[in-house]
């Protein structure tokens, strides 16, 4: 049977270099650096839709990432492909 979670523990973890504890923590401080990049941009196209500075929708103005994904989805994915590294120094 396939491994239906992608990407997998496995590579998370790196081969077993982090515990789950560590990448819930890391997952979530990426997922709450996503939610502050979403709140930004939100702000700013209200921002804009108040000046009338624009003729576009909200949506149109935020990042399709943001708007189509959960938060924490992007954080692991972000994990995943390196974009969010783990400090090793902050792992005691």
């Amino acid at each position: 049977m396939n491994n239906m979670i992608t990407p997998s523990l496995d590579s998370l973890t790196q081969n077993n270099k982090y515990n789950r504890y560590t990448l819930v923590i890391a997952v979530a401080k990426c997922a709450r650096k996503v939610t502050d990049e979403y709140v930004a941009q939100r702000e700013e196209a209200e921002r804009m839709l108040a000046n009338k500075e624009t003729d576009k929708s909200l949506a149109a103005l935020i990042k399709k990432d943001y708007r189509d994904e959960k938060a924490v989805r992007i954080g692991i994915n972000r994990l995943s492909q390196g974009e969010y590294v783990i400090d090793d120094s902050s792992i005691q």
